[in-house]
């Protein structure tokens, strides 16, 4: 009787630390599903926004779009040329936000739609034809939403600049007046998709 009983612990113990090992394997799965739906999350909640613009406006086209995710670190390709139809990336690059978005805090940003204040806005933005400025030719940028409607005024625009960077690193990049700036070989291919499309083209920044 009492080997029947040591053997019944023995069995109840083995199931347990089973059980525990393969609910923290869950657990742990869970929290990586978890954190990989929330940055899909994010994402997908401004391609919703982005979709039902283009849909509701016939003005904007409603096959291309540009984001800007803001979370990443500037010295990596952060810049998203997207196929919004088949939702996958067609091509992709670094850019530069602006000074004034810079915080004593790593890792973060602040966000301005206020004049001088030499900040990133955050928001959509109608990309308006191009004209040639001290930095070439540039594209001048309507922002749509109350976060960035100053953007005309601020003269916020998208244009190239030689110092920043084509490849990715590990060490942040160069800093804008608030506008978004790219390397000039990767312009070079944003600048053809502009300029073929029939239709204005949304860029969104978010964070």
């Amino acid at each position: 009787m009492s080997k029947i009983i040591v053997g019944l612990i023995f069995t109840t113990v083995l199931c347990t630390i089973y059980a525990f090992k393969n609910c923290d394997h869950k657990m742990n799965s869970n929290k990586a599903l978890t954190s990989t739906h929330l940055e899909d999350f994010r994402f997908q909640k401004q391609w919703n926004k982005v979709k039902k613009l283009t849909e509701n406006d016939s003005k904007y086209n409603r096959d291309i779009a540009f984001f800007i995710d803001m979370k990443i670190h500037s010295g990596k390709n952060r810049f998203f040329i997207y196929d919004l139809k088949n939702q996958k990336i067609m091509d992709k690059g670094l850019v530069a936000h602006g000074s004034g978005s810079e915080t004593r805090v790593a890792g973060t940003l602040k966000f301005s739609n206020t004049n001088n204040s030499l900040c990133t806005a955050l928001g959509n933005y109608s990309i308006g034809n191009s004209y040639v400025g001290k930095f070439g030719k540039a594209y001048k940028l309507f922002g749509l939403d109350t976060t960035n409607n100053n953007a005309f005024d601020r003269n916020i625009v998208l244009h190239y600049y030689f110092d920043v960077p084509y490849n990715e690193q590990e060490t942040y990049i160069c800093n804008s007046f608030g506008c978004p700036m790219v390397n000039e070989e990767f312009y070079n291919r944003i600048e053809k998709i502009i300029d073929n499309s029939k239709k204005k083209i949304i860029l969104n920044i978010y964070y």
